[in-house]
């Protein structure tokens, strides 16, 4: 067993602080990481407060993480000592359901073992995630990542990343699309960023005026003042995709009414209370509400070669780890731009 540092949540209402976990030793198809970098995700902070549902603690949260490889076992192919790699939302799932042999794994339809608060696939050994020195993964779960990349502004692609680009290729994003993104956080920078990148049209859907500029500089061409009606009324109809990033309850109808006949508003951003739809904002102009979670390892690893060769990644502030708690705060209050990133040596 390996003794790693980490971050760790004991309570819904309790700071997270600093903890001691064991990792596996690597198995014969694992791989050993030591993590450089882990994003601090919006999902970390609801998991780590129990807004989801049931929290087993201690958790130690994080799937945003690249390192580098330490260690590999006897079978392992696709990695070897001192490559770069990556890990996610998911570290394992059963390999063998209609998902999986469809690579989306995320859709697992036995056992998803998510990368913290969840069990491996045995149902009972706890997962622990990225605030953390070390992880120990099966191969064919970590991603790869090229030398020369910016590690720390890599690895909320892990998350972020992959949860934005996954239905700008889904509903075929283009040149000469016309995207909306609602919310111009850690998901909302990097949708505007890749849809951008793609050759879309972007405007960006903010209560905030303050941050126009900046949705300008990421490569949104327009600005909304969500809170106006007359802005929300002048692009009625326009859109062929709007995603929407925002965590909190919020009224779905103005971006559904946004949409051009047939077209689909995604929602990536999960808030603990469910909300309300008008049927007549779908229905008029055969609308679609969809979801999207993440992406399979192979879309995910097709992400990281395409943020690599595009040079799309996240903006970031990188802090040591005993700035998490403020962290999550300034997160809660959208104070970062637009991801904040623990530095692992600080640990």
């Amino acid at each position: 067993m390996i003794d790693s540092k980490a971050y760790a949540a004991f309570a819904p209402d309790k700071p997270l602080k600093p903890h001691t976990i064991r990792r596996r030793d690597p198995r014969p198809n694992d791989i050993l990481i030591e993590i450089a970098y882990c994003g601090i995700c919006h999902s970390d902070i609801h998991t780590a407060r129990g807004d989801w549902g049931p929290t087993a603690y201690p958790c130690v949260p994080g799937h945003e993480i690249v390192g580098t490889v330490v260690a590999v076992g006897r079978k392992v192919e696709r990695f070897k000592v001192g490559d770069l790699a990556g890990v996610g939302c998911l570290v394992d799932s059963c390999g063998k359901c209609r998902s999986c042999k469809s690579d989306e794994e995320q859709f697992c339809e036995k056992h998803i073992a998510f990368t913290y608060n969840s069990t491996e696939m045995d149902g009972t050994t706890p997962t622990q995630g990225g605030y953390a020195s070390h992880i120990v993964v099966k191969e064919d779960y970590a991603l790869k990542i090229k030398k020369g990349a910016p590690l720390e502004r890599v690895a909320p692609l892990l998350c972020a990343g992959i949860t934005t680009y996954s239905p700008l290729r889904r509903y075929n994003v283009g040149k000469g699309s016309k995207v909306g993104v609602v919310g111009l956080g850690g998901l909302g920078h990097m949708a505007v960023k890749l849809a951008a990148s793609m050759g879309a049209e972007v405007t960006v859907f903010s209560t905030s005026p303050g941050k126009q500029r900046d949705a300008k500089k990421l490569g949104a061409r327009h600005f909304v003042v969500s809170t106006k009606p007359a802005a929300l009324e002048a692009v009625a109809g326009t859109f062929d995709l709007i995603i929407d990033t925002v965590s909190a309850k919020h009224d779905f109808t103005p971006y559904l009414n946004a949409l051009r006949n047939d077209s689909t508003m995604v929602l990536v951003g999960a808030a603990a209370e469910p909300s309300e739809i008008l049927a007549f904002s779908l229905i008029m102009g055969r609308k679609r509400l969809a979801g999207s979670l993440i992406g399979g390892i192979r879309e995910t690893q097709e992400m990281l070669d395409y943020c690599l060769k595009k040079k799309v990644f996240c903006d970031i502030e990188l802090i040591p780890a005993s700035r998490i708690n403020e962290a999550y705060e300034r997160t809660i209050r959208g104070d970062v731009k637009y991801r904040f990133v623990i530095d692992s040596k600080t640990l």
